[in-house]
C-alpha cells in the first residue's frame, strides 16, 4: 500500500493506492462517521485479484486539507461528486469502477449519474443516494424519524457544539445503532476515528446535513452540479445495489429507487450486515466489484 497526496481545485486530498500500476481502478469511498480503514479488507481482496484501488479520504477527513482557508466547507453532495470527479483528473484515471456506501456512495452515485464516460461500473451500499431536497419537507414514517435524531441535532447550535466536544463518543454510537449486528472492538473504532480529527471535520459535517434539508445555501463553485441533481438524473452504467438487511434503515426495494437505473442493475440483499458494508462485508463488497470488473 502507498499513501499519496493529489490536487483538485479546492482540496489536497489524501488517499492510498495498492494493486499493480496496470491493473483496473477501483476507487472506494467511505462514508460518515468512517474512514478509509473500512475497506482495508476489501482492498487485499481486489489488489490480489489486479485491481488498482484508490481510497481517498473524504473533504473533512484524515488527511484531505482544503487549499484555501476561505473556501466554503461545504459537505453537500454536489461537492462532493465534484472532489470525485477531479480526483480522478487529477491522477489522471479515465475511467474506474466506483464504489461507495453513505457518503461516499453519494459521490460515486452523483459521478455515475452526471459523468457515466468515467465510470465503468457502480458498486452503490444503498442504492440511489443522489438526495433530493426538494422534497426533504415531506416527513418519512415515524420509525424512520428517530432513526434519523442526529441529522436533525445536526441542524441546531447545540449539536454543532455536541459534535465540536465529543465526536468520537457520537459516531461510536452511530457505529453501534446503525449496525447492530456488528460486534467491533475498541482497536477497530480507534484506527478509524483518527481521521475524525480532521480540524474541517466538524464545519463540513454541519453543513452537510443542514443543506440536505434545504437550510443553508450550497458553494456557489459547485451550483451547476447541485442544479443537475435536483432533476434527479438516472444512473445508466452497469450497477450493482449492496443492500443491507441488517442496517437501522430499511431496503427500499420499490419501483421508484428501480426506476433510477436505466442500465444494467442487480440488488444483492446482505443479511445480518449493516451500515458499514465494506468493513463488515469484505468479500460480498470485494465480489460485486470484481462482477463488474470482469465485463470491462
Amino acid at each position: 500500500m502507498e499513501l499519496g497526496l493529489a490536487r483538485t481545485s479546492v482540496l489536497e486530498i489524501g488517499l492510498e493506492v495498492s494493486g499493480p500500476r496496470n491493473g483496473l481502478p477501483v476507487l472506494l469511498m467511505h462514508g460518515f462517521p468512517y474512514s478509509v480503514r473500512a475497506y482495508d479488507g476489501v482492498v487485499d481482496l481486489l489488489a490480489d485479484a489486479g485491481c488498482r484501488t484508490v481510497v481517498p479520504h473524504l473533504r473533512g477527513y484524515g488527511s484531505t486539507r482544503f487549499l484555501d482557508p476561505s473556501t466554503m466547507r461545504s459537505g453537500e453532495q454536489a461537492a462532493l461528486g465534484n472532489d470525485l470527479r477531479e480526483l480522478l483528473d487529477a491522477l489522471q484515471i479515465e475511467r474506474a469502477v466506483l464504489c461507495g456506501y453513505d457518503w461516499g456512495g453519494r459521490a460515486a452515485c452523483v459521478v455515475a449519474a452526471l459523468w457515466p464516460e468515467r465510470c465503468h461500473g457502480l458498486v452503490t451500499g444503498g442504492g440511489y443516494n443522489i438526495q433530493d431536497i426538494a422534497a426533504s419537507i415531506n416527513p418519512a414514517p415515524p420509525e424512520i424519524e428517530r432513526t434519523n435524531w442526529y441529522q436533525y441535532y445536526f441542524n441546531t447550535e447545540r449539536g454543532r457544539a455536541g459534535l465540536t466536544k465529543d465526536r468520537r463518543s457520537i459516531a461510536r454510537l452511530l457505529w453501534t445503532l446503525w449496525s447492530p449486528t456488528w460486534e467491533f472492538d475498541d482497536a477497530t473504532f480507534e484506527r478509524s476515528a483518527e481521521a475524525l480529527d480532521n480540524p474541517d471535520f466538524v464545519e463540513v459535517v454541519i453543513h452537510s446535513y443542514r443543506h440536505r434539508y434545504g437550510y443553508v445555501l450550497g458553494d456557489p463553485a459547485v451550483s451547476a452540479v447541485e442544479q443537475a441533481l435536483a432533476a434527479q438524473p438516472t444512473i445508466s452504467v452497469p450497477t450493482i445495489n449492496l443492500a443491507s438487511q441488517a442496517s437501522a434503515w430499511p431496503v427500499n426495494d420499490s419501483p421508484d429507487e428501480h426506476a433510477h437505473f436505466t442500465g444494467e442493475y442487480e440488488q444483492r440483499l446482505l443479511p445480518d450486515i449493516g451500515h458499514n458494508i465494506p468493513h463488515e462485508a469484505p468479500a460480498d463488497f470485494a465480489a460485486a466489484v470484481l462482477h463488474l470488473a470482469k465485463n470491462t
